[in-house]
Protein backbone atom coordinates (compact mmCIF):
# COMPACT_ATOMS: atom_id res chain seq x y z
CA UNK A 1 0.00 0.00 0.00
CA UNK A 2 1.12 3.64 -0.41
CA UNK A 3 1.68 4.05 3.21
CA UNK A 4 4.08 1.38 3.34
CA UNK A 5 5.81 2.50 -0.12
CA UNK A 6 5.76 5.65 1.62
CA UNK A 7 7.56 4.98 4.78
CA UNK A 8 10.66 2.39 2.89
CA UNK A 9 11.22 5.68 0.93
CA UNK A 10 11.19 8.09 3.96
CA UNK A 11 13.64 5.39 5.87
CA UNK A 12 16.27 5.80 3.48
CA UNK A 13 16.18 2.50 1.38
CA UNK A 14 15.37 3.59 -2.04
CA UNK A 15 15.39 7.52 -2.07
CA UNK A 16 12.80 10.05 -2.39
CA UNK A 17 8.99 9.28 -2.16
CA UNK A 18 6.95 12.21 -4.33
CA UNK A 19 3.15 11.08 -4.70
CA UNK A 20 1.45 12.67 -7.69
CA UNK A 21 -2.26 12.54 -7.79
CA UNK A 22 -3.80 13.14 -11.05
CA UNK A 23 -6.93 14.44 -10.33
CA UNK A 24 -10.14 13.81 -12.50
CA UNK A 25 -14.13 13.82 -12.05
CA UNK A 26 -15.37 9.97 -12.68
CA UNK A 27 -17.35 12.34 -15.66
CA UNK A 28 -14.26 13.74 -17.41
CA UNK A 29 -12.82 9.73 -17.01
CA UNK A 30 -15.68 8.42 -18.60
CA UNK A 31 -15.75 10.50 -21.92
CA UNK A 32 -11.80 10.41 -22.12
CA UNK A 33 -12.78 6.44 -22.22
CA UNK A 34 -11.61 5.48 -26.11
CA UNK A 35 -12.53 1.75 -25.20
CA UNK A 36 -16.07 2.62 -23.22
CA UNK A 37 -15.21 0.62 -20.12
CA UNK A 38 -16.77 2.76 -18.06
CA UNK A 39 -19.81 1.97 -20.21
CA UNK A 40 -19.55 -1.42 -19.45
CA UNK A 41 -19.06 -1.18 -15.73
CA UNK A 42 -22.06 0.44 -15.65
CA UNK A 43 -24.00 -1.92 -17.56
CA UNK A 44 -23.16 -3.83 -14.92
CA UNK A 45 -20.56 -6.24 -17.14
CA UNK A 46 -17.02 -5.37 -15.72
CA UNK A 47 -17.13 -5.58 -12.08
CA UNK A 48 -15.04 -4.07 -9.31
CA UNK A 49 -14.39 -0.99 -11.67
CA UNK A 50 -12.89 1.97 -9.86
CA UNK A 51 -15.38 4.69 -9.03
CA UNK A 52 -18.63 3.05 -10.53
CA UNK A 53 -18.95 0.16 -8.24
CA UNK A 54 -15.68 -0.20 -6.65
CA UNK A 55 -14.58 3.21 -4.50
CA UNK A 56 -11.81 5.38 -5.29
CA UNK A 57 -9.66 5.94 -2.75
CA UNK A 58 -7.43 9.20 -3.44
CA UNK A 59 -3.84 9.50 -1.68
CA UNK A 60 -4.56 11.70 1.58
CA UNK A 61 -1.46 13.66 1.12
CA UNK A 62 -0.06 13.92 -2.45
CA UNK A 63 3.08 16.10 -2.65
CA UNK A 64 2.03 17.31 -6.02
CA UNK A 65 -2.08 17.97 -7.52
CA UNK A 66 -2.33 17.78 -10.96
CA UNK A 67 -5.86 18.94 -12.17
CA UNK A 68 -6.39 17.31 -15.65
CA UNK A 69 -9.67 18.42 -16.28
CA UNK A 70 -8.57 22.07 -16.31
CA UNK A 71 -5.45 21.91 -17.89
CA UNK A 72 -3.87 19.89 -21.26
CA UNK A 73 -1.44 17.48 -20.61
CA UNK A 74 1.58 19.38 -21.61
CA UNK A 75 0.61 21.98 -18.89
CA UNK A 76 0.22 19.12 -16.30
CA UNK A 77 4.08 17.93 -17.74
CA UNK A 78 5.65 21.41 -17.31
CA UNK A 79 3.81 21.24 -13.65
CA UNK A 80 5.56 18.05 -12.73
CA UNK A 81 8.91 19.58 -14.11
CA UNK A 82 8.55 22.46 -12.29
CA UNK A 83 7.76 20.49 -9.27
CA UNK A 84 10.97 18.46 -9.86
CA UNK A 85 13.17 21.29 -10.23
CA UNK A 86 12.26 23.34 -7.29
CA UNK A 87 12.65 19.32 -5.39
CA UNK A 88 15.95 20.12 -7.09
CA UNK A 89 15.51 16.90 -8.09
CA UNK A 90 16.42 17.82 -11.51
CA UNK A 91 17.97 20.67 -13.28
CA UNK A 92 15.86 24.10 -13.59
CA UNK A 93 14.11 23.86 -17.10
CA UNK A 94 13.44 27.25 -18.81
Amino acid sequence: DRDAVRRRQEAGRAGDFDEVLVNAPVEVCEARDPKALYKLARAGKIRQFTGIDDPYEPPENPELTLDSAAHTPDVLADQVVQYLAARQLISAVE
